[in-house]
């Protein structure tokens, strides 16, 4: 528990249900429509749309979703909402063209957005309520306005940079400029297509007026996209992938998903055991040593498994594990971690909700980057998403970008079981950080003893290239440590990531909550 003599936040305890969010209009929204009767699956889509409203810059329409949900007595259930690549993206094209790299804001970045689908298919196959009324918070929001809150506001002017179209100046500033904290902000293209979709479902967003518009502004560009490339597009539910932790299993979405690392990453640290205290040099040594070595298994074997073979069993093979384990110096950072041992014969919001009857989810809903590629279209309001740029151009790459294939994808929801029922539905969204978050929220609940709340709060480092990249509350201490075991610190100018967690006490019969102070949002329940 924490000393309430130091600003901080408690857990939120409730007995029937309970969310996490990373804005406080999303929280009430799920809250709203909990209490009106919806399960966790209906408030989680009217929270996804909330937050494509109100947290622009993180998550949109123009994105992709994942999600993990888990009915009390069933197994988990995991859907893959990824978009596609568009079938004319061939890597011979982009040879022909000289593109060594998809850069952020190029139109090639663009995938067919699969987060409207993914909403649909969740609320067709799981949900109770009509989708017309859980989209009319975020329609409400839209045209009649929001106020901006801190971290939405830096968010935005961060991303503001990418806005050199027509459609996004007209649809994501406020009288030419930034919006700054407190102004109210309006979407009346975005509210109009949310309206479309509410009318109309899946074919609302993939086909007719919205769909040409889309494709009209992405050829427009250079974009390979047509309208059968968005008509096509599809969510899938995959097999979750999960492992042991101490007393939990931790449960992630399969490969292109890069769930995989969280888990690559845990058996590494149940090797090596508990390293210094929960803020110390000698923990955070390990765990980025861990991460490292586990973010090249990442970018040597991911890739969409339906075009590539991703060797699942040989990334957490114990054996492969030892041998990861064993490049580690506990007093020293390598600059070297050796080669990826090979098989024989690679910016977001997420919220986490658990409903009266115990359907647990966690959801995580994207645009990549800050504003995404930055490309907005005019009349239909549509922020596209970079997740191209998780493809490579090289044909020799598992991960090489062809026709309808899925880029290796950074969105990772989670759930923790324990004793085979749910024990905790949660996210930590930042791109590349994702699963290092995951690691960070298990280890300090297992490894600390510390409450959901002190485990989403604690310091993180992460790292960048050859750089060890801090918080700002790393002590002094920890700092010199660090520097003294061989790393070159660099402080973030942006905290890592931001997680929303909804844990459930079997024992007391309550739900917690805790919510990241990293981001403006909150949980609550009732």
């Amino acid at each position: 528990m924490r000393s309430f003599h130091f600003p901080g936040r408690s857990p939120v305890y409730a007995r029937r249900a309970m969310c996490a969010t990373s804005h406080p209009l999303a929280s009430l929204t799920a809250i709203d429509i909990l209490k009106q009767g919806g399960n966790a699956v209906d408030a989680a889509i009217a929270t996804a749309a909330v937050l494509a409203v109100v947290e622009c810059p993180m998550t949109g329409v123009g994105g992709d979703c994942f999600a993990l949900l888990a009915k009390p007595g069933q197994a988990p259930v995991a859907l893959n909402a990824a978009g596609r690549a568009p079938m004319a993206a061939t890597a011979d094209w982009y040879s022909a063209k000289g593109i060594k790299r998809i850069e952020t804001t190029s139109v090639h970045a663009v995938t067919v957005p699969g987060a409207i689908d993914g909403w649909c298919r969740l609320l067709a196959d799981h949900g109770t309520m009509p989708l017309a009324r859980l989209l009319e918070p975020a329609i409400a929001l839209a045209e009649e306005g929001f106020a901006v809150t801190s971290r939405v506001a830096t968010d935005w002017a961060n991303g503001a940079r990418k806005f050199v179209g027509a459609g996004a100046r007209q649809n994501l500033l406020k009288d030419g400029r930034v919006p700054k904290v407190g102004e109210v902000m309006r979407s009346p293209a975005l509210a109009a297509t949310l309206k479309r979709i509410a009318k109309e479902g899946r074919d609302g967003f993939y086909k007719g007026e919205v769909a040409a518009d889309m494709v009209a502004e992405l050829n427009a560009l250079g974009g390979l996209h047509t309208l059968d490339d968005f008509a096509a597009q599809s969510s899938s539910y995959v097999t979750p992938i999960k492992v042991r932790y101490r007393d939990l299993d931790l449960v992630e979405l399969p490969p292109s998903n890069q769930g995989i690392v969280a888990l690559v990453m845990l058996k590494m640290l149940a090797k090596l055991g508990r390293t210094g205290e929960s803020v110390s040099a000698e923990r955070y040594h390990t765990i980025t040593e861990a991460a490292r070595l586990a973010f090249a298994m990442r970018d040597t074997f991911l890739a969409d498994p339906d075009m590539a073979k991703v060797p699942v069993e040989h990334m957490l093979d114990d054996k492969v594990i030892a041998t990861l384990v064993s490049r580690i110096d506990p007093k020293r950072r390598r600059d070297d971690l050796g080669p990826v041992p090979q098989p024989a014969g690679t910016d977001t919001v997420c919220f986490s909700i658990v409903d009266a009857q115990g359907l647990a989810i966690s959801f995580i809903n994207s645009l990549y980057a800050d504003f995404g590629t930055g490309i907005c279209t005019l009349k239909t309001g549509v922020n596209f998403h970079n997740r191209g740029e998780g493809f490579v151009p090289d044909p020799r790459h598992r991960n090489c970008i062809a026709p309808r294939k899925r880029p290796m994808h950074t969105l990772v929801p989670a759930l923790a079981l324990r004793n085979g029922e749910v024990a905790m539905a949660f996210g930590v969204m930042g791109a590349h950080f994702q699963p290092m978050g995951h690691v960070y929220v298990m280890s300090n609940l297992e490894d600390y003893g510390m409450d959901h709340q002190e485990a989403v709060d604690c310091p993180r480092v992460f790292f960048e290239g050859g750089e060890t990249v801090i918080e700002e509350s790393v002590p002094q201490s920890v700092r010199d440590g660090l520097k003294a075991l061989g790393h070159t610190l660099r402080v973030r100018p942006l905290p890592w990531g931001g997680a929303q967690v909804v844990a459930i006490d079997r024992a007391n019969d309550v739900l917690i909550g805790a919510s990241d102070p990293r981001k403006d949002g909150m949980a609550l329940g009732y």
